[in-house]
């Protein structure tokens, strides 16, 4: 889902034909035949049956950055501000926005009769208790909050910023859709600690959270918030504009088995495949009533993330000889198949197609990956066979062909790996550990995140580095420095320019190594029209 709310029908989505070799095709078609709709399981108007990437690891949206928690969290919370398809903030919650004292005061004013699911009224106190738990967690937030003297709220509709400084990108930070989303949650719930999980799921949204209902690695289900008040206007574009909730339940159904999930969507007993594996895209494009698209023109993106609290990867020469045994190309064909329109290569440290996309520094990646000399370069650089855990999420199929052709790849360049295969809720709760590897921690992890986690060096977690760094823990000093230019920048040509010296000392530092960037089909009903969120979606 990716939080994008992308138009569905077909004239209006983006598509991309996947080829596929004859080989794999037969594969797929040995585990499964084409199937008919089933009688015995017929579409119901009001209910939409999702089968989601993965299970949902975590219901607290402001707790763990992973798509399916931002995507539920759409779901039960609303925000104050959304994204247009121009990657705009617009207001969600809000009604407007007053800015003063030369930038340096901002008040918003949230819209009259906005409510909880308890019933409660939405007040600006609540807001800013969200706002605050939000900013203590995502990469943006954070630099908002960095920016601010005080945040209040003077009345019940009123939210006021005091910045040390200007802050023209505050809406921006609002409306993230990176890391994290800013959940407007009652205070309450809003004063735990940001790094505790909520389990208490009162939002505003346009759906509830039924939590009796909730069968931990099989379904999750939402009913529609008879009482949600959507926006009167506003660009109907990916989190922006009114949320209609046309169904009057959502259910997500985890089926792990790609045949079956693929079953289920032919027998239209389920409305949605969130990922369609590659192998079985031919299958379901010929199957009827389904059509296979891809929606999110910004991609998902893939990277290695090593450990560099602790040993091997805290050395930067060990670091760098990794760099040096990464072929892209490797690991897109292995995520997305051999068609090159679903994925890019030369993919540095901003999304392809981003205002901040640069090529610069991108020679590096072009070397020679002899493994005979990089073997030597490891043990130059202090490698003496020391076991590397790679965190594999055996249960995201994208994540494990990554993962597997990382195992390759390290093997061959004479690295002991440790194979680390679990459930994609593990993963996510393992890679918190700064252990070493024997100890609960890890070295290794690759997940794929939404393209737009990487739009810019403020929204990207995955490049702030020090004490507040994500999971990895790089040190670069001089890469926060650019940040916090990027940030006082004048104009676009400014920050395209830092970007570029961000991209250099990224490929010096290596808070990551960039694997590439891919576009990721999903399957759904033809039933279906409207958009790809669970608002404004219905069924013809």
């Amino acid at each position: 889902m990716n939080l994008v709310a992308l138009k569905i029908e077909a004239e209006t989505s983006v598509e991309r034909t996947v080829m596929i070799s004859r080989r794999q095709v037969l594969a797929a078609a040995a585990t499964l035949p084409l199937a008919t709709p089933s009688l015995a399981a017929p579409e119901t108007d009001r209910v939409m049956r999702f089968i989601p990437q993965s299970e949902l690891n975590s219901i607290d949206p402001a707790w763990i950055p992973a798509a399916n928690v931002r995507t539920h969290g759409y779901l039960v919370f609303d925000t104050l501000y959304g994204i247009d398809g121009q990657y705009k903030p617009q207001p969600q919650m809000v009604e407007g926005a007053t800015v003063e004292n030369d930038g340096k005061l901002w008040q918003l004013r949230l819209r009259p009769g906005l409510a909880f699911h308890d019933g409660t009224p939405v007040l600006a106190r609540d807001c800013v208790a969200s706002i605050s738990r939000f900013c203590a967690r995502d990469s943006m937030g954070q630099a908002l909050i960095a920016a601010t003297d005080e945040l209040s709220a003077p009345d019940d509709r009123t939210i006021r910023f005091r910045l040390k400084r200007k802050f023209p990108l505050l809406p921006d930070a609002l409306a993230s859709t990176s890391s994290f989303m800013c959940a407007i949650m009652p205070e309450r719930l809003a004063r735990t600690d940001p790094f505790k999980q909520v389990t208490d799921m009162i939002g505003s949204g346009p759906y509830r959270y039924l939590a009796n209902e909730r069968v931990p690695g099989a379904r999750i289900a939402y009913e529609r918030n008879a009482a949600y008040r959507p926006r009167d206007d506003g660009p109907l574009e990916w989190t922006s504009g009114p949320k209609i909730a046309h169904f009057d339940r959502i259910e997500w159904n985890v089926i792990p088995d790609a045949a079956t999930a693929a079953a289920a969507l032919q027998n239209a007993e389920a409305d949605r495949w969130e990922y369609v594996n590659i192998d079985l895209v031919p299958l379901l494009r010929q199957a009827q009533g389904i059509k296979v698209a891809v929606l999110d023109e910004t991609g998902l993106t893939c990277n290695i993330r090593m450990n560099q609290a602790i040993p091997p990867f805290d050395k930067p020469a060990i670091r760098q000889a990794v760099l040096r045994a990464v072929n892209q190309e490797d690991y897109m064909v292995a995520i997305a198949g051999a068609d090159p329109s679903l994925w890019r290569i030369d993919f540095g440290f901003f999304t392809i197609g981003s205002p901040m996309a640069t090529t610069v520094g991108l020679e590096v990646l072009h070397g020679r990956h002899d493994p005979a000399e990089i073997k030597q370069a490891l043990a130059d650089a202090g490698y003496r066979g020391e076991k590397v855990g790679i965190l594999v999420a055996s249960d995201v199929p994208t994540a494990k062909a990554a993962s597997d052709v990382c195992a390759d790849m390290l093997r061959r360049i004479g690295m002991t790996v440790d194979y680390l295969a679990m459930d994609w809720g593990m993963v996510a709760q393992r890679r918190m550990k700064k252990d070493p590897e024997e100890a609960g921690g890890w070295n290794i992890w690759i997940m794929p995140g939404p393209g737009l986690t990487q739009f810019n060096p403020v929204v990207s977690g995955l490049l702030r580095t020090g004490p507040q760094a994500y999971f990895g823990w790089p040190t670069g000093p001089r890469l926060e420095e650019l940040r916090n230019a990027w940030l006082d920048a004048p104009d676009l040509a400014a920050r395209k320019a830092i970007c570029e010296a961000i991209q250099r000392q990224a490929f010096i530092d290596l808070p990551m190594i960039p694997l590439g960037q891919y576009f990721q089909p999903t399957a759904y009903r033809t039933s279906l029209s409207g958009f790809a969120t669970f608002w404004n979606v219905r069924r013809a």
